[in-house]
Order: structure tokens, then sequence, then C-alpha cells
């Protein structure tokens, strides 16, 4: 997490912008402008239907990337990091995993740290080809006679710094992404306690233990980390702690004072500078705070919104609205966190 945390230090701002967007989210004169940029011609096949609903996929997917290179451009220097939800993406098909990619190599072109938000959980093989998004494609000499094998260098297809991990399946589903991190010096975030209100239905169930099982949850990731510690005291493998559970994120804290959070539900979700203020150690390092609607939706609560604007001036609306609501979301945690 050094990169990480050397980033949040050069801004003074422990927040990231999550770039989740969908058709609501999206001012509706992007699409109208990317548009005209789609061939009639996708090549989807024999069907008129399947070559109109991959029109739309490959216009939805353009518009997403061009919303998403105005919040980036808006915000680029005064937060460390953003965090990409792969799902928004993936709906989309083909051209939506396109718009993922370049949705992250572009904010990493602008100096951000990226967390690619893929929630992945699976064991052996499977585990291992979904660590590719960390460890990339061997690389080849000559592609029309090679196969990629295992062994340096890689080719990052994905551009993430770092990513989300469902830890369910225990050690097993766990390990091929610490190893990929470590290859590549990356990171991973694991599944802790999460800050949807049902997740209480499994994180908060009693072992015989007598502790909760997010607890048992902690202390695995604390342990699958224990041996790739930074020199800012924090371990590549980091932990999901929503901003909905402030008592329970500070106890976390204490739990494990080598794991670095990444904390979402801030906003939105209910989460405020406050709640999340005990998840950072005493330095006022330790977690980053994610903020996805709160900052890119920012346009859509501004009130300046008109139907009858030009794409242009939806886009600067986008990104004033954006920026302005990532500097209050600063602001607010400077005076909390930085105490």
């Amino acid at each position: 997490m050094d990169r990480l945390i050397a980033a949040i230090k050069a801004t003074q701002n422990p927040s990231v912008v999550g770039l989740d967007p969908t058709t609501l989210l999206v001012p509706p004169q992007v699409f109208d402008m990317v548009g005209d940029n789609i061939s009639d011609d996708t090549g989807a096949g024999d069907g008129e239907s399947e070559n109109a609903a991959q029109q739309v996929a490959s216009r939805l997917a353009m518009g997403y990337f061009e919303f998403n290179r105005v919040v980036i451009d808006a915000v680029a220097d005064i937060v460390p990091a953003v965090k990409a939800q792969i799902a928004m993406y993936e709906a989309l098909g083909p051209a939506g995993i396109d718009a993922y990619t370049m949705t992250c190599e572009y904010a990493q072109q602008q100096g951000l740290y990226v967390i690619g938000d893929i929630k992945r959980g699976d064991i052996g093989s499977t585990a291992a080809a979904y660590a590719q998004h960390l460890s990339g494609l061997p690389r080849i000499a000559d592609p029309s006679v090679d196969t990629p094998r295992e062994g340096g260098p890689y080719d990052d297809l994905w551009h993430e710094d770092a990513v989300t991990v469902n830890p369910y399946l225990g050690t097993d589903g766990i390990t091929p992404f610490v190893d990929s991190a470590k290859r590549t010096d990356k990171g991973i975030f694991v599944l802790v306690r999460t800050s949807n209100p049902s997740s209480k239905d499994i994180q908060e169930l009693e072992l015989a233990s007598g502790e909760r099982f997010y607890e048992h949850v902690a202390d695995l990731v604390s342990s699958w980390g224990s041996d790739s510690l930074g020199t800012e005291g924090y371990s590549r493998v980091g932990a999901v702690v929503g901003a909905t559970h402030p008592q329970q994120g500070r106890e976390l804290r204490e739990r494990m004072p080598h794991t670095f959070f990444l904390v979402p539900g801030f906003g939105a979700q209910g989460g405020t500078a406050q709640d999340v203020a005990g998840m950072f150690d005493a330095d006022g390092s330790g977690s980053i705070v994610n903020s996805s609607r709160g900052i890119i939706a920012a346009w859509k609560e501004s009130g300046e919104y008109r139907s009858d604007m030009t794409a242009d001036e939806a886009f600067g609306l986008v990104a004033s609205a954006a920026r302005r609501a990532a500097l209050d979301m600063r602001d607010e945690l400077r005076v909390a966190v930085y105490r």
C-alpha cells in the first residue's frame, strides 16, 4: 500500500472516487454525442436485433468512458485514487469491458491509483485466472508463433493497482491473488465488514468461539498479509470495511493495525466523515474512503442542469459539480481525520 499512501499524503486527501456510471447517472447529451460515432456495421452476427443491441451497448460504453474521462480530469489533482465497479461495464458486454479498461488506463495516465472493484472469489485455476487482473498476461516475443507461459515480463491488460476480493472460499481463494499482487507489486482489498444492511445476516453470525464471523475473517486477512508489509507498516492485503459500521470499524482498526482499509458507504449510503474517523490510525493514515454517486452524480443535485444543454455544457456541469463534491468530501475528511 506504499504507493497508495504516498498518493494520499501528496493530496492530503484520503478519498477515492467511485466510477460507477449508469444510464441514470450520465447526462443524456453524452450518449447523444457519442451516438454519431457508432458504426452501423458492428459485425454482430446475422440477426438485426443482435446487431441493434450491440450498437446500443457500444453507444452506452463510449458514453460511460467519455463521462469518466471528464470526471477524472476534474478531480485528478485533488484525489489520490479512483475505484471502478466492473459490473456496470460487464453489463454492456465486450464494449463495456473495453470502456472499463480504457477508464482504468486513462486514470493511471493521469497519475491516479486505480482500484478495480471486481469482488472475485474462486479457487484453483479459476482463481489464478481471475488474479490475472493483477499479474497480467505473460509477454511473448512472437504472438503468431508462441503461446503465453508463466514468467515475466507481463503485459498489464486491466490497468488496476489493486482489486477487491471475496474471501468466502477461504485461503484457497485468496492465495492466487496475493501471489499475483506480490509478483507485480500491487494490492488487494478483501471483504470483511461491508456497508449493506443485510450483511449482518452472515457477517455478524456468532461463532462457537464467541467472536463474530467478520472478526474471524479480519484475523484471516491480517494473517494473509503478514509477510508483505510495506515501509509504511501496512500490508498489500487490505480490507473492505463499511462506513455504515463506525463502532465495528474502530474495533477492527485496533484488531488489524497493519491492514489498510477501503471504506465504502460514505455519502449516498449514509456514512459521514465522523463515522469513518475511527477507522484511521493515530497518524491519520490506514484508510481511504469511497464516494461514488455523491461525486459522479453531483450534477443531478446541483439544480443547474437543463435538458436543452449542449453536450459541452453538460460535460462542463459534470466536471464542475464533481469537483465541488470531491473538494467538499476532502474538506470534511480533513476536519474529522487530521485532528
